[in-house]
């Protein structure tokens, strides 16, 4: 058990010893939850993010948007973990559709939120111009729905690989294994490690900022598009 008085100024300093004398080992952890949270993300991108658009393009369907994502927001990982291991038991699959229903909450909220805002008057426009439904939601409503989509996207990204180490505990691997076995490796393992998840979030985040300025529009990449949400509504 970590107490207090475990902490010491060279703590940190034996942390990054740690990770120094074992990057090869760290950095195949880190594969691992990269691994994981990919799985979960997809998993969710699959399922939430469709359905939010779809929600967003009919205009209906706001309070089970917000209300999906609050559940989800509220519910323990390690519940979802839990309630999943008497049908799928300890392992990867158990652990990827716990995150995933993590990750479902921003991706649903924030795909209805995008494609539901978009300017009726582009869209009425484009209408006018002779394009389907299907015509409008590809060419006008997702394009201008991009910065909502990626945010959506990164906060979903980032909270499962913050929150993967929490998998070890069900046989999830990853950084975790370390981070939950002070006994094998000490605090200085077990900060080293949490150290790399930090790392790790860090740039997931980074990437996914660049790949959200090159999905842009170039024309919206000089306005705030992504405002700030009503209470309740934030995922930025």
């Amino acid at each position: 058990m970590i107490v207090a008085d475990s902490f010491r100024p060279g703590v940190f300093i034996d942390a990054l010893g740690f990770i120094a004398d074992h990057p090869w080992f760290l950095a195949g952890k880190a594969l691992e939850q990269l691994t994981l949270s990919g799985a979960a993300l997809g998993l969710a991108l699959l399922v939430a993010l469709p359905f939010g658009i779809v929600l967003g393009h009919l205009h209906r369907g706001s309070g089970l948007a917000i209300g999906s994502s609050i559940f989800v927001r509220a519910l323990p990982s390690l519940a979802a973990i839990a309630f999943l291991l008497p049908v799928l038991g300890i392992g990867f699959l158990n652990n990827a559709i716990a995150l995933s229903i993590l990750a479902a909450g921003p991706l649903l909220t924030n795909s209805f939120e995008g494609v539901e805002g978009v300017d009726r008057d582009a869209v009425d426009a484009a209408r006018g111009m002779g394009m389907s439904a299907g015509q409008i939601l590809r060419r006008v409503e997702l394009p201008l729905a991009v910065p909502l989509l990626m945010t959506g996207i990164r906060v979903a990204a980032v909270t499962v690989v913050a929150t993967a180490p929490i998998a070890a505990i069900a046989g999830g691997g990853g950084l975790g294994d370390v981070i939950v076995n002070q006994a094998s490796y000490r605090l200085k393992g077990v900060l080293g490690a949490s150290l790399c998840v930090m790392a790790l979030s860090g740039a997931v985040f980074l990437c996914l900022v660049a790949l959200q300025n090159a999905l842009t529009p170039r024309g919206l990449r000089r306005t705030r598009v992504v405002a700030d949400l009503p209470p309740g509504k934030e995922f930025q």
